[in-house]
């Protein structure tokens, strides 16, 4: 197995437990990774998930000896391959949870792919990050919208070509990770951002997930249609009725919970 999934009440945790190779992508975690992501979609009863790395690395980019093996593929298995690791990303970018990455000790390649394609990145003090595919005469493709969407074309036009490594704090001033923690905070960093979020209304954070996805890029007013449209469903809806009410009435809303004892995946 190289990926564990654990539920503790409205948070899973799902890691990537591959440490003997710093959790680096194969076929078996490329595969495993996407089912646990897709199981998401019709699990109502989740509402935050935690990505994480066992071991000391978050994750190390693709497995050499997988790369190796795919050197000898012809240009259809490649693209196929190729394909399956592109959907494995979409599947963690268009989850309808909250996606929040914890990242650790090296995020290279796509490891830092991970950590684009979460809502929420943190780091700990003291990670290493790199697009390094240029080093061996690859490219980030297919991580390449969830990065460029982070940390935008001009800072990938440097990192993309230099492969350069970079630090949490640099990661952090150019968008990549949203906060950066003392390495033994980042679990607790975790659970503080997952509670905070399990105060926001369920169906509101999905519908916000979608609300960026359709309208970066666009002008205001091409996009007026669909912010109009937007807000006045979630106007009508039972979710914000009982937010407004809860307002009013200074108590919590009936979605807000607390998240039981942090399960150990």
């Amino acid at each position: 197995m190289s990926v564990r999934v654990a539920r503790d009440g409205p948070i899973a945790r799902v890691a990537l437990s591959r440490p003997e190779a710093r959790n680096a992508f194969d076929d078996g975690l490329i595969g495993e990774l996407t089912a646990a992501f897709l199981s998401f979609v019709e699990d109502r009863e989740t509402r935050v998930v935690l990505l994480s790395g066992e071991g000391p690395v978050f994750c190390a980019g693709a497995d050499a000896a997988w790369m190796r093996k795919a050197g000898s593929y012809s240009r259809a298995e490649n693209e196929e391959d190729a394909g399956r690791m592109a959907r494995m990303f979409r599947a963690i970018d268009a989850c309808p949870r909250p996606v929040i990455a914890l990242v650790q000790g090296a995020a290279i390649g796509g490891g830092v792919g991970l950590a684009a394609a979460a809502d929420i990145a943190i780091a700990a003090e003291g990670t290493v990050f790199s697009l390094a595919e240029v080093k061996l005469g690859i490219l980030p493709s297919v991580i390449s919208p969830y990065v460029l969407r982070a940390i935008g074309p001009r800072q990938a036009r440097h990192l993309f070509l230099t492969g350069d490594r970079f630090d949490a704090a640099e990661a952090r001033r150019i968008g990549l990770v949203h906060e950066v923690v003392p390495a033994g905070e980042l679990e607790e960093a975790g659970a503080r951002k997952a509670a905070s979020l399990l105060t926001s209304g369920p169906e509101a954070m999905e519908a916000a997930k979608k609300l960026i996805a359709e309208v970066a890029g666009q002008k205001p007013e091409d996009a007026m249609p669909l912010t109009v449209r937007t807000l006045a469903e979630r106007r009508a809806s039972e979710e914000a009725k009982e937010g407004l009410t809860a307002f009013l009435e200074k108590r919590s809303p009936n979605w807000a919970v607390r998240p039981g004892p942090r399960s150990k995946v």
